[in-house]
Order: C-alpha cells, then structure tokens, then sequence
C-alpha cells in the first residue's frame, strides 16, 4: 500500500485468507487530503497498481499495469461543526437592484442610467478597455425594498436570505467595491439593512452578505481612480495609505486586477493593513456580523490565500459563534487546484459550505442527456465520500445563480450564445421549449430538496424566469406575472422539506435503474440520523425519470 502527501511512503499488507490484504495506519494530526493505492507483484514478478477509477470518482477502482489514480482520504478536524441553521435551512438568492423597489429611483449620479419602467431589459454597454459590461443602469430595488417582501419569502419557506453585495459602488452588481463600511445609497443606508436583518429575525430568516475581497473597484475609497473620494487612493498617488494593498506595474495605469478588468483592481491579500482592515476586531467581517448579518458568502474564494481564509473564520466565529461562510468554489472543494497548489477547503479550518456547482453541472447533464443515471449517481457519491458529513450536508444546492443564464434557458438548452449579446435580451423560449424547461427543473428541484445539504434559490426562478447570461439573468422580478403553478410547486417542496426533518439530517442512498432513472433513499440507522442524534420520522423514496427526448424541445 502508497500512502502520499507530498512524499510517498510503502507499507507491506498482510494477507488476511480468501484473497484479503490488511494493512493498518494511523491518520495524520493536522487536517489534509491523503492519497492512497496499491502496488501489485505476482507470482511471476510482475508489477501491477491498482487505485481510482480514471474518473477520479471513487468507489470500485481498477487495475492498471501504469499508475492509476490514487484513492482519496480527507483528514479533517475532528472539532468541524457548521451551523445548525445552515444546514437545516433554505435559502434564497437576491440580486438587491432587481428584486423589488417601493418607489422610482433617484441619484445625483450624472454616469448612470435609472429605469422607469421596472420591466425593461437589462442594458449592456461593454466597456472599450476590456469588454465586460459598464452595468451601469439601475432599476431602483432597496433593502427597504426587500424587507416589504419578508412576507412573501416567509410564505415560501425561506431561512437564509443571501444578498449579492450591497456595499457601496460604481456598477449595479456591486462587485466592484467602493466603500465596504457604507451600503449603496441607491440600495438604501446601514440602518435599513440593521432593519432588515432584525425584521428578518423576527420571522426565522437570517441574512447573510455577498464578501467581495479579492479586488476592489478602481472607483473607490482605496483605490479612487477618478479622484471620487477625495484624493486619497492609491491611484492617486504613492504616499496613499492604501497604495501598498495594491500591485503596480507602472504606476498609475499599470496594474494587477481580476482577470485583467481594469474596473477591478486586485488587493493584495498579503498585506497586514488590508488583513486588518477585513478580518481585524473592527474590521469589515466582524462590523458587519455585529451590525445583523448571520454569515458570509465570499465571492472567488479560490482565488483568496489559504491564511486569508482562515483568518477570515476567526474573525467570523470570534464575532458570531454560530455564524456561516460559504465560499464560491466550482470543482470539488476538497481538491481544487489553484494556482498550482491543491487546497482543499472542507477541512475545517476554512469555510463551512461551499456553491455546489459540480452536483448542480452534474444535474443539467444528466436531464438534458449528456450523461446517465449511473454517472450521476457516481458524481453525488464522490463528493459525499470526499466532504466530512457536517460539509456535505451544508453545502449550498444551487439551480441557478447570478453567474449563469437563467436554470430555464438551461435546461431547455436555449442560452443563446450564438447571438449577438444585445440581442439576446430581446429573446423569449417558445411555449414548447418552456414546458420542456419547465418539467426538467420541477424534477432537478425534487432532487436537490431530497439530497443533504441547504436547497438555494435563486431569486424568480421560481416565479418562471427566464434569459441568457450576464445581464439579462439578473432581470427584475415579475411581481405582476408570477408563473403560479411553478411557485406553488417550489413551496411545497420547500414545506415537505421543513416538514420532514429526515430530509435534512437522514442518510442518503442513491442508485441507477437503467439510463434514465436515479433512486433516492433518505433513512436513519436505529432510529439516528447521520450526526449519530435521535430523529423521528419516515423513509422517504424519490424516483426521478428524466424526459427522453431531444435535447431542445424545437429540434
């Protein structure tokens, strides 16, 4: 037997009888992933390996005259607890701008464009340096917007309500930070998001926020670009106190930022001023947990060092014991690699979720046929062998984000990418392509309120929204033109799950039955579930078929 981290080392297995080997070893201390697999010599001196499947997916491996694969081991830290409330939860994704505003938009700003008219289509003005889109129109939603529809989110059965970023900013989405102690003033002040987090309490919702710490906005108080805020940026000039959190080139036009977007200068996390400023005793992690919010959802958590992440935890838990960070991580979370290194960020020491984009990928491939139940079936498994148990059943279960065209172009495969981008705006799915979206995402939704973890919707995709990505996934909410069938649908998932706690905390089971049908289990042991806790409550069976058909309904 290969145990290796870094350095490989041999251990002879004793032979057992009846063609079983056994070899015992100890874990290590300190929280990481373990590789393991085997070294084969026969009778006649041959040497054979045997270790993971080529997928890399666990469960039966396979024997190989080369190297295969090696089996994984996630050492974690035996004190990782997430929060009850995540777990247990549903939570529901607002994009602030386009949720709901209880008056017209105004501002003194003189480069933006304010809607009228709540139901226009979202502009799109690329921006010449880069070609990303300015988002500089403004359709006028608030956080006292949001509050005034508590009642509804609560009639859904929401718990978790997570906010793409509200801090102060140039664009509508925010992503580029202005000021991280200020809410947008066209989004509404700090008071008004104390408020709706209070009232939000009131009725079992917790509120957590969008943490945008990889980069800054170039129009901002660190940065100040344009001399917006009052001069005292780092583009402004070298004796800034903010110019070492950033990485000239040549200074001032020549710097890093993410993904070369200029719009987005990138912060060196390094820094011990910038690590204070977010993760310091009056920094913006502990501020804002202080002022209401329950957790964190941290934008490009990847692309963030391992010792900020952790620094970040601290900060968090020492502020709000119980309180939550989500991170965005698209592969498996327990081995990524970034930046040449393999991180792996389920151990405990970092964050307690992460998006769970391979299980939602793995979704829209297997009901618009492009894999089947069986490698389905393979993926969930993987990730449940991979994650500690407190991981997996946290992770954030999404459909549909702010990243991707709406889950209803997705699967009714119309994404429109072929189409010129201003264009596709203008687009409407035909009334067959809807219904074949339409009855795709009933059944992805009874999967994902079937499987541990917290089931994530992302605002209007219950109401039947609909469009392609980047901006016209980000659409206003249609209060007036709700698709009623499909929300009622979405509530009752949402209340069976609050209603059968077995749902939440039971173990799982899933298997294939031919190409085109997964089976679900969710069952106790002796009457515990898999946190080993006293739990009533029924076996609960899920059978899903997906639609045969072509992979577009108009083909």
């Amino acid at each position: 037997m290969r145990l290796w981290q870094g350095v490989s080392t041999y251990i002879s297995m004793e032979y057992m009888g009846f063609g079983k080997y056994e070899a015992k070893v100890s874990a290590p201390e300190r929280p990481l992933v373990w590789w393991y697999d085997f070294l084969i010599t026969t009778q006649d001196d041959r040497k054979l390996y045997y270790g993971n499947a080529m997928d890399e997916l666990g469960g039966e491996g396979s024997v190989s005259e080369n190297r295969p694969p090696s089996f994984q081991i996630t050492v974690y830290d035996p004190a990782f607890k997430t929060p009850k409330w995540l777990r247990e939860g549903v939570m529901y994704q607002i994009f602030p701008d386009r949720f709901h505003r209880e008056k017209l938009p105004t501002s003194n700003r003189t480069d933006i464009y304010l809607h009228e008219n709540w139901s226009d289509i979202p502009s799109v003005t690329p921006d010449p340096r880069s070609g990303d889109n300015q988002a500089f129109d403004f359709f006028g939603g608030t956080l006292e917007g949001i509050r005034q529809k508590l009642d509804y989110l609560e009639d859904l059965g929401i718990t978790v309500l997570y906010l793409n970023p509200i801090f102060k900013a140039r664009s509508n989405h925010r992503y580029d930070t202005g000021d991280y102690m200020r809410v947008d003033p066209l989004l509404g002040t700090n008071d008004d998001l104390k408020r709706l987090c209070k009232d939000a309490k009131a009725r079992g919702i917790r509120v957590i926020l969008d943490g945008v710490f990889s980069h800054t906005g170039e129009d901002s108080l660190y940065f100040d670009r344009y001399g917006n805020y009052g001069g005292n940026g780092a583009y402004q000039g070298k004796s800034s106190p903010y110019y070492a959190w950033y990485q000239f080139r040549r200074f001032p036009d020549d710097y890093a930022c993410w993904w070369n977007i200029p719009t987005l200068p990138e912060v060196n996390k390094n820094n011990p001023h910038y690590n204070q400023f977010i993760n310091g005793e009056k920094g913006v992690v502990r501020t804002w947990l202080h002022r209401g919010i329950s957790g964190w959802r941290l934008d490009v958590a990847d692309e963030l060092p391992m010792h900020f992440l952790e620094n970040i935890r601290t900060a968090s838990k020492t502020e709000k014991s119980d309180a939550a960070i989500i991170g965005e991580v698209w592969e498996d979370a327990s081995r990524k690699i970034a930046y040449g290194h393999l991180r792996s960020y389920c151990l405990g020491t970092t964050v307690d979720s992460v998006m769970n984009y391979p299980l939602r990928d793995a979704l829209i491939n297997f009901f618009v046929g492009r894999i089947n139940a069986a490698k389905l079936v393979r993926i969930i498994n993987s990730l449940q062998e991979n994650y500690p148990t407190t991981f997996f059943y946290s992770l954030m279960n999404l459909p549909g984000s702010h990243d991707r065209a709406r889950i209803l172009n997705v699967l009714s495969d119309y994404e429109y990418t072929s189409i010129p981008w201003k264009e596709r705006g203008k687009m409407k799915l035909s009334a067959k392509a809807k219904a074949l979206g339409k009855s795709r995402l009933k059944k992805m939704l009874q999967i994902i309120f079937s499987l541990p973890g917290l089931p994530a919707i992302y605002y209007g995709d219950e109401a039947g929204m609909e469009g392609a990505a980047d901006p016209f996934n980000r659409a206003t909410f249609p209060w007036d033109n709700i698709d009623k069938e499909l929300h009622e649908f979405t509530r009752d998932l949402v209340q069976k799950r609050h209603e059968n706690p077995v749902l939440k905390t039971g173990f799982l089971s899933l298997s294939a039955q031919g190409e085109d049908s997964i089976c679900l289990v969710r069952h106790l042991k002796n009457g515990k579930d898999a946190f080993g806790q006293k739990l009533e409550g029924d076996t609960f069976f899920l059978r899903i078929t997906r639609d045969y058909m072509n992979r577009r309904a108009d083909d």
